[in-house]
């Protein structure tokens, strides 16, 4: 459903940025084709109507999975009968309707957009991974076409290597973000440690740099880099072999066509 909501968007914005480099385009300027600004600002503005509306499910979503029954108030009730039968009562199973009523009773309806400042931030991650990854390639390329005669051919494995370099760019600048929104989403306990009761992203910020220092802005770093850096390095080098595949393929047809 999120991913639904992303495309949808992504699509309605990327007509009208193509209706605007046609209408550009005669009247002479560019060739009518949309640039890699503009497909930047599409990606953008996807993302962020995307997080808008699909915040409140990642507010529900990280409540329930940091969730915990000793966060729950005991419900345990001793019923005795003839001074021999004891019986407990345990709380119900934690649900999204619970999870719903908890947040709003903590902060209302406004309570489904905590967070939501440090993710729209987030939304710049594939901008800073892409703008990397670019600058990176074009180096390594300018830098071979040098040293070899002119061929600047960049292997499947240096792909790799560039896409995983470019993620763990990103993932460095941004995943700090990533936690303090998580610790806003997380439940908010009234009266416990009013070291982790935050009132809103500048609140967060300022105890987690006072209480836990600038590590504290990366735990749990580890796993999310193992997981989204070797995503993105296999993603780029698929996509690059992919383009080279199709270009040799043209390339092969096209001088077909012309000893025919």
């Amino acid at each position: 459903m999120v991913q639904g909501v992303y495309y949808y968007f992504y699509q309605i914005f990327r007509d009208k940025a193509e209706a605007i480099a046609i209408e550009r385009k005669r009247k002479g300027i560019g060739d009518g084709s949309v640039g890699m600004f503009s497909s930047l600002v599409v990606a953008a503005l996807s993302g962020c109507v995307n997080v808008l509306l699909t915040n409140p499910i990642w507010v529900v979503v990280t409540r329930m999975q940091t969730h915990s029954k000793k966060s729950q108030p005991s419900q345990t009730e001793s019923i005795t009968s003839d001074d021999s039968i004891l019986a407990a009562v345990e709380p119900p199973p934690y649900g999204t309707g619970h999870a719903i009523n908890e947040v709003y009773d903590e902060a209302g309806i406004w309570g489904f957009w905590r967070g939501v400042l440090p993710t729209l931030i987030m939304v710049s991650n594939p901008s800073i991974q892409f703008m990397l990854y670019e600058t990176l390639l074009k180096k390594l390329r300018k830098r071979r076409g040098l040293s070899k005669k002119g061929s600047n051919d960049v292997t499947a494995l240096e792909i790799f290597l560039l896409g995983a370099l470019a993620k763990l760019g990103a993932t460095v600048v941004t995943y700090p973000l990533l936690v303090v929104k998580s610790r806003l989403q997380a439940k908010q306990v009234a009266g416990g440690d009013k070291r982790h009761h935050y009132r809103g992203t500048s609140d967060a910020i300022t105890k987690m740099m006072r209480h836990e220092g600038f590590s504290g802005f990366y735990q749990g770093m580890n796993t999310k880099i193992v997981q989204s850096v070797l995503a993105a390095a296999v993603l780029f080098m698929v996509k690059e072999e992919l383009v080279r595949g199709v270009r040799w393929l043209l390339t092969k047809d096209a001088v077909r066509a012309v000893s025919s």
